[in-house]
Parts: C-alpha cells; structure tokens; sequence
C-alpha cells in the first residue's frame, strides 16, 4: 500500500466518517432551553441510571482500530468505549481535563507536563499508565496508520516521554497557538492489548471486525459486548468508568447502547417515527423536517434545532498531475477559470431553497457561519451570472462548435466531466442534480455516477475521479489543528494530497500563511493570517461550496438528558450524559 493510498482523508460522509468538527460557543439549541453548556434535559430533568438506548447506524464496522480506520462505525467504536487525555465539548467548544487531570506548561511554550488522572482501570479492570500514552503516540505514528498527520506540528511530530507512572512530558517541534488542544486527536489505546501487534507490525490489522469482543478494552463509557454482523452491536456500560457527574452519581447513566444496522435513511426515518429507535446518528432531511415538526406537536418525538452547521458539502476537482497527463481535456478541465466558471453558474439562493428546502443558508467558502470565531463575512464571493460564466470558458477556448447543447474545445471534446456521489445520500443527490442543472445552462455536461460510500472513498483515496461531491469535516473549528487539509503535505488536501513541493504558487502561499498562523499567539494576526488563506482559496477555488444546512435532530421522548452538539454523532459524542425513561415493551437493562 503506498502512502497516498493510506491518506487521512477526515471524511464525514453518510454514514461513513466522522471526525469532529465543533462549534464555537454559541446559545443553545433553539426550542430546547438552556445554555450552551446546559445539558438539554425534558421533565423529569434528573437523570435516571439504567436502560437501553436504541440506536441507528447506516453501516457496519470493517474494524475497530480508529487508528488505522477512517470510518464512522470506528469513530463511534472509539467514542463509545475509549478516552483522551483531553477532550474538546462539541457543545461548549470548551476544552477538558479527560484522563489527563492536569498540566503546566513551560516559559518555551513548547513543553506541556501532563499529570494523569489516579486509580483509573481499563474496562478489563488493568491499571491505566503512563506507559498506555507513551504506546498510543507510538502507535498513532506508525507507518500506514491514518491520525498521525493530525498530530503533526510543522508537519513533525510531538516527542513523549513519562517520568513516572502517571506523569507525561509532550514536546512540540514548535510552538503551537491551539496548544494541548491538539491531543483531542489522540486516542488513548490499551499497551498490554496490542503492543505485540505493533511489534511485529500488524497494528493495522489488529483489532478487526471479526476480533471477539473479549479482547477489546478501553477507558471510555461503554464496553462492545456483542457484535452480530449486517444486523447490531450492543455496548453495555463499562464498570471501571472512572467518571462521575456533577454531583458524584456514577457515569455513564445507561446500561446499554444497542446500534441497529440500518443501511437506508427512509428506513432510519421509519423506525424513528415508529417508536423503533431512540436516536440515528445523523440529523434530519430537509424534506423530513415539516413532518417532524406535527410529530413534535403530537408529541411524539422531540425536535431540536441546533444552529447552522459546520460541515458542509464540498464540491471538488482532482487537481492530482498525474490525473490529466493523458487526459485531453487537460487544457481546461483542472484551471482555476473552469471552476470560477462553475461557481458564477450556480444560484446559492436557489440552490439552498432547492436541496435544503430553505432551511439553509449559502456559502463561499469552508468556513461557515457555525464557525463564529472564524468565519469571514467578506469572503470573495461569485454572483449568479451565466454571461460570466460562459465568459471564462470561452476564454478557455470552450465553444458551441456543433450547434448542440455542449461546448467544445478546439479539437472536439465536450466539455464533460463524470461527478460522483454517494448513492442513499439523498441530499447530496439532490445536490448533485442542481448542479448539473445549472451547467447544462451554460453548456457543460455533468455525468452524475452514485456508488456505495465505500466505493467512493476508495476512489478518492486512489485517485480515481473527475469530481466529487461529498461531506467531510475539519478536526476542529480552529484552523491550526487543520494543518492535514491546508497543508499541501498533507493526507487530507483531498484535491491533491501529500504534495512532496506545493504544486502551485498560491498553494505555497497558503502554507506560509497556515505555518505562520499555527504559530502566532495573538488572536487578531491570526485571524488576519487566515483571512488571508481564505481569500486566496476563494480565488483558486480548488473546492466549491454552495449551501449548508441547519441541523435538525428528532430524538425519541423517552430520552430524558443529553448534551446535543451539531456535529455527528448530536446525542452520542457524549453518551455518558444520556439517560431515559422506561419504555413498554424495551428491556431497561
């Protein structure tokens, strides 16, 4: 397997991958109460310990080892049932003491000592250690793994050693303005697990689907206990969690999470409305949403608006050399003018009220407005104008030459590309069809192809497309933590990744302008700094965005407390915190 193919590719498609992508502070959801940091509750408000969750899931594990997975069954596997030394609220955007309690930092800015948290166990009952975290950055790193580029400060890595049993010493190659923030990344694996795999270098293949769920172990909330393949996993409650609430009830409140597999969202929707599933792990369609709303006045499920989405969909070109050496629409299809082109074509507004049904709003860039702290209002933006567009691609030497519907270059190829897109994502579908709509008005065609999400990805990761319209998140809010997508080195600059020298000049301007931003500690020149990234980027437009959506979540009204974020997974990110009330006919154990 070569490197490009084992790239980091952070996607949060449907139902295929999730990697956090946060709010900044921010009220809390609308018709729900509370603030921010306010765990949403629904009468009774105290928790009630016991219970099962009934959740939804579109697909199935291919393994539970995150660290060389980038899938969501895995990402849900290592929230339910691992921790990190520090945790970023979803919710708050608030960063926590996790399993480290504690930690100085030294006057050079680099060095961070970390101070663990006391008489913690794994969920098999062996004693938590500083060697676990040593063990754990060693893994993260290794070759083929998939969230070492995220770690990356100045595209090294941090240096770890540990003086004691619960002490930590983390140097970064540099100083870095998010600091420890970083760490949410990691994900804290068991030593005495898979050391031996690590060793004789199949930690890749460790932990796979079919490993029996007695050789898991973990320090988070929940523990898999069964995995019944194309049909469930059920995680019960770990009995060595070391967390407590407030006000010192044991954590989690549940005893068990059971994820359905349901591989269609209309099915999700169904079993929801039926009282079939408490929670799915993705928020509503636009076209659901006004049916929702009756069955929240009916009382029959409970509706939470929860602010403008961070993650939108992303529209892009594979801008990768080697794609278009034999290609002949080289001469026009991977140019900036081309994309600009497409981006004058398409009407936001309309695009917004067409796929999102106005329950969206429009966007120019990756940034948006759910991203308070650094969302730039002035953003470059292109105006609705189809004279502009056909413009530039006659500038580009793309004709009528035929008196057909499409134009052509000088020596005959239409201008047409193949976009693919993910079959059951009916949003993104829908998308899709907009915009070819919209091309076919100023003479481009577009061949929309919808595959299995895996497939997709697989195509990404190998190269092998025109365009793709899919969703994926940023690791966090702030864009310092994000080198893996500004970067032209890294994993997830999905137009064309792990670059060995930027490929273009404004390329390499953006990664001056991300290196000096990391770095700089004073709040105003760093979003000055990325400002100026988001200009050149609206410029260049390697990746196109038109609209993001509102996020909606219907949950059942049996679940009494919850702490709902807008990213996925809204209720499970934080499943300790989620309790219900006794169900007819549901096991309460």
């Amino acid at each position: 397997m070569n490197r490009r193919s084992r790239t980091l590719l952070v996607l949060l498609v449907v139902s295929i991958l999730l990697v956090p992508l946060w709010l900044s502070r921010r009220p809390g959801p609308r018709g729900v109460g509370g603030d921010g940091g306010t765990p949403f509750t629904n009468a009774p408000r105290t928790p009630v310990h016991g219970g099962t969750l009934l959740a939804s899931a579109r697909s199935e594990p291919r393994s539970f080892n995150r660290m060389a997975t980038p899938s969501f069954p895995a990402e849900i596997f290592a929230l339910l049932t691992q921790a990190k030394l520090v945790r970023v609220n979803r919710e708050t955007q608030d960063l926590e003491p996790w399993l480290a309690e504690r930690w100085v930092v030294a006057p050079d800015g680099r060095t961070y000592t970390l101070t663990l948290r006391d008489n913690v166990q794994w969920s098999d009952g062996t004693p938590f250690t500083s060697a676990d975290v040593v063990f754990s950055f060693e893994a993260v790193y290794q070759p083929g793994g998939v969230l070492g580029s995220s770690l990356l400060v100045a595209g090294k890595p941090l240096q770890i050693t540990a003086s004691d049993a619960r002490t930590v010493v983390i140097t970064f190659p540099e100083p870095l303005a998010p600091g420890i923030r970083l760490l949410d990344n990691l994900i804290i694996l068991p030593k005495h697990k898979l050391e031996s795999a690590l060793r004789a270098g199949s930690f890749n293949k460790a932990w796979s689907a079919s490993t029996p769920p007695s050789e898991l172990a973990g320090l988070g909330p929940f523990m898999l206990t069964r995995y019944e393949p194309g049909q469930r996993l059920t995680y019960d409650r770990n009995p060595h969690y070391w967390r407590k609430d407030a006000e010192g009830r044991a954590l989690p409140y549940l005893d068990r999470i059971v994820i359905e597999i349901v591989p269609e969202q209309e099915a999700e929707i169904v079993r929801l409305q039926a009282g079939e599933i408490d929670v799915m792990q993705q928020q509503l369609r636009a076209t659901d949403i006004a049916e929702f709303r009756v069955l929240k006045e009916k009382k029959k499920v409970q509706l939470l608006d929860l602010d403008v989405d961070t993650t939108p969909d992303h529209f892009f070109f594979n801008l990768r050399p080697e794609k278009w050496m034999k290609d002949p629409r080289a001469a026009w299809l991977p140019r900036k003018e081309f994309r600009q082109a497409i981006s004058h074509a398409v009407d936001r507004e309309a695009f917004a009220n067409t796929v999102f049904l106005g329950e969206a709003v429009p966007i120019h860039g990756p940034v948006t407005p759910g991203n308070k702290r650094w969302f730039w209002p002035d953003i470059p933006r292109y105006q609705p104008s189809r004279e502009k567009a056909r413009a530039l691609l006659e500038g580009l030497g793309l004709k009528n030459r035929d008196g057909d519907e499409w134009l052509e270059d000088e020596k005959g190829n239409e201008a047409r590309f193949t976009l693919q897109t993910f079959s059951g994502a009916s949003t993104l579908e829908r998308s899709a069809t907009v915009l070819k709509d919209d091309l076919k008005q100023v003479g481009i065609a577009v061949d929309v192809v919808t595959l299995e999400p895996n497939t997709v990805m697989q195509h990404m990761v190998a190269g092998d497309f025109d365009a793709l319209f899919v969703s994926f998140a940023m690791t966090d809010v702030d864009p310092a933590l994000n080198q893996d997508f500004w970067l032209t080195t890294g994993a997830s600059h999905v137009w064309n990744p792990e670059q060995k020298a930027p490929a273009t000049e404004w390329e390499r301007e953006i990664d001056d302008l991300m290196h000096k931003q990391a770095a700089t500690a004073d709040e105003g020149e760093r979003k000055r700094l990325f400002n100026q990234v988001q200009r050149i980027f609206s410029e260049n437009l390697p990746i196109l965005y038109f609209a993001v959506p509102r996020v909606y979540v219907a949950v059942s009204p049996r679940v009494l407390t919850m702490t709902p974020a807008v990213v996925r997974p809204q209720v499970l990110w934080n499943a300790e915190a989620v309790s219900v009330a006794p169900a007819p006919g549901r096991p309460t154990s």
